[in-house]
């Protein structure tokens, strides 16, 4: 697990934060958007908790930019 917590510039649907994911935990991006979905059936904040990690999450771009 020591890849970086990015947003992908490729693979992505929307904002790239179930890719991002994903990547970092080595796993499917289709399973973690899958766990994603379905946890919108349950109360509770994850619409608030994307939309954080959109903010949080660098694109990779930048931080292959910023990281040299």
């Amino acid at each position: 697990m020591s890849r970086k917590l990015v947003r992908p510039r490729e693979g992505r649907m929307l904002a790239g934060v179930c890719a991002g994911l994903a990547r970092r935990f080595n796993t499917s991006a289709t399973l973690v958007r899958l766990l994603f979905l379905l946890s919108l059936l349950l109360p509770g904040t994850q619409v608030i908790v994307y939309l954080v990690l959109w903010i949080l999450m660098p694109n990779e771009d930048r931080y292959a930019t910023t990281s040299h």
